[in-house]
């Protein structure tokens, strides 16, 4: 079915985080209505709204870690392109500043 798409174990690990933040966002919602709130983002928020800007921060820490792989084998003298995992804890750390304290 995903023949078409590389899927590498990090590529999946961070889907898969997606598709459970969505779930148990979901859930909470359901149980416990949230109440919107001004954190440092400059808007009110709410759960929902934070979690899609989370997720949009972490898409783009990802690909500019993607984009910039290659100029960091040249810069820094590398026998290969650092690991993605790099960039997948800078996502989970910036989606959970922002769900926290946005």
């Amino acid at each position: 079915m995903f023949d078409w798409m590389v899927w590498t174990t990090p590529v999946a690990v961070f889907f898969s985080c997606i598709a459970i933040m969505l779930a148990a966002m979901t859930i909470w919602e359901l149980k416990e209505p949230n109440v919107a709130r001004k954190g440092f983002l400059p808007m009110v928020t709410t759960r929902g709204d934070r979690l899609f800007i989370g997720l949009l921060g972490a898409a783009y820490i990802n690909l500019a870690f993607v984009g910039i792989g290659g100029w960091l084998v040249e810069w820094l003298s590398l026998a290969q392109e650092p690991s993605i995992w790099i960039s997948f804890t800078g996502s989970i750390a910036w989606l959970v500043w922002v769900m926290r304290k946005g």
